[in-house]
């Protein structure tokens, strides 16, 4: 054989060779692996005890304090009596994650703010998940925090330079949001909110802030408390004065609901129980301490009272108004969903309606009234549907002496020419108005009469007085209570014009 043949022959066999171990290592040693994994398996399976639980539910949350009873002893020993597994997933707040692994079925339940929950979904593009009970509303824990001499009230923001500091997608931001929505703060700048990753970072952006600079801090408990340490340093407003913004609600996936529905109904009933267990404000203010000093977040007793203070947990029967199952003095959940979803609209949270303008999309009433036809109630005393707490009547010094919070955004009345006579469109904003003030339950409204500065002055002032007295006497009819509003007489300004100014007793 001529060289050339033997070194050809050879080339063959190599390549030959080769393939052969290739083949043995990609075919026979994976497929012995394999085997021997199966086996190993078999061997576990074989030796393996019997799972007590009949159901395993994995919930996305993240460590906000108010889905504190959702972490604690007294929901896995809820679950625990009904065979039900709870596995919970901290995925940072990261809502977009949530979602879809809501839609993706990694995810069953998961705790979502309402706000978060219709921007994940416009993201995403679809509604994988729909509301089954309302977990908590923020009463004060979120606020922004501003130096008084350059910001002493709302309307002060009223600048193109001030900046929001913030945790972007977050209820700090949806609070801002409602700010822009519902004062009259036209001059701020589309770019005002200023975004950053962690509450942290709003921490050192307020340690490099000077006094005279145009940020303003907006953040919750503990942060809040701590940026007040500083005395010059004061609350602009929270959400103590607000109602139905910042909602958490329990959601399910629509797949998981539709095959499982009796295990969501025990989840629910799950945690109306173990709310009801920390009824008491010191056992829930101890839960939410020992859960937030577990998160890494050491509070004192104090903070974790104040955190208490600032969220307002739902109750079953509380649950059951909101869900339209019974009657009571606060918002459908509907109304809520649609007052949320026009501020972000308004605001350019969202670009779109994720609900193509149906909030009936996303919540589900009908675990809720299972449990109400099954007669249930989470214990023996009794629980009762809390309200806003009504304002007191005030003096006439009182009145005089109301610190300014800010002036609403309302389009302007239209009176008959030279008369205070209410049009038809002037009857339509207040109408919009009366909304509007159900948000803000808290603060009393003073309304002004401005008056022209052309022509006599006292004329001008009396009309405007009057005008002011018309739109008063329309609020009372509409529903707004008498103790809450005056009208008072403004100032002398371009033009004849009414105003609507929220005010607070001077603490």
């Amino acid at each position: 054989m001529s060289k050339g043949k033997l070194v050809l022959v050879s080339l063959v066999w190599l390549g030959i060779l080769a393939i052969g171990v290739l083949t043995y290592r990609l075919w026979y040693v994976p497929t012995a692996e394999e085997k021997e994994h199966a086996e190993q398996e078999e061997v576990i399976d074989a030796t393996s005890g019997s799972s007590q639980y009949q159901a395993r539910v994995r919930l996305g949350l993240d460590a906000f304090s108010g889905y504190a009873i959702l972490r604690s002893d007294e929901m896995n020993q809820q679950l625990r009596t009904r065979g039900i597994k709870l596995d919970l997933i901290d995925d940072g707040a990261d809502y977009q994650k949530r979602l879809s692994g809501l839609a993706a079925g990694e995810l069953q339940m998961a705790a979502f703010p309402i706000d978060a929950l219709l921007r994940a979904s416009q993201a995403a593009g679809s509604l994988p998940a729909t509301i089954v009970a309302i977990i908590d509303e923020t009463r004060g824990a979120d606020a922004l925090v501003a130096y008084k001499s350059k910001f002493p009230t709302v309307d002060s923001l009223n600048s193109a330079d001030t900046k929001f500091v913030l945790v972007g997608d977050s209820p700090s931001e949806t609070l801002v949001r409602v700010l822009l929505h519902d004062f009259q703060l036209d001059a701020v700048h589309a770019s005002a909110i200023a975004p950053v990753s962690t509450e942290r970072e709003v921490i050192a952006r307020y340690k490099a802030a000077t006094p005279q600079g145009n940020e303003v801090f907006v953040t919750w408990e503990p942060v809040v408390s701590e940026l007040l340490v500083n005395d010059q340093m004061h609350v602009l407003i929270d959400t103590s004065s607000q109602s139905g913004y910042i909602v958490d609600a329990l959601v399910v996936s629509r797949d998981y609901l539709i095959k499982n529905q009796d295990v969501v109904r025990q989840v629910v009933e799950s945690y109306f129980r173990a709310r009801y267990a920390f009824a008491d404000d010191q056992k829930l203010a101890e839960l939410v301490r020992r859960d937030a000093n577990e998160a890494g977040s050491n509070i004192t007793p104090e903070q974790a009272q104040k955190l208490v203070s600032g969220i307002l947990w739902k109750n079953t029967q509380e649950n059951m108004a909101h869900f339209g199952l019974q009657s009571a003095n606060v918002p459908l959940i509907e109304d809520l969903i649609d007052r949320i979803k026009r501020v972000l609209l308004e605001t350019k949270g969202l670009e779109n309606d994720p609900t193509g303008g149906d909030s009936r999309k996303i919540f589900y009433e009908q675990v809720l009234s299972q449990l109400q036809t099954a007669g249930f109630h989470p214990g023996t005393a009794p629980e009762s549907v809390r309200g806003d707490v009504e304002l007191r009547r005030l003096s006439d010094q009182q009145w005089e002496q109301l610190t300014p919070v800010g002036t609403l955004s309302v389009p302007p009345l239209v009176f008959a020419r030279g008369t205070a006579k209410l049009t038809g469109r002037s009857q339509s904003v207040l109408d919009e108005l009366v909304e509007k003030l159900k948000s803000w339950p808290q603060y009393y409204v003073m309304i002004r009469g401005n008056a022209g500065a052309i022509g006599d002055a006292t004329a001008n002032r009396r009309l405007a007085k009057q005008r002011a007295d018309a739109a008063l006497q329309y609020l009372q009819t509409a529903g707004v209570a008498d103790e809450r509003i005056r009208a008072i007489e403004g100032e002398l300004s371009g033009d004849m014009s009414v105003t609507f100014v929220l005010g607070q007793p001077a603490y």
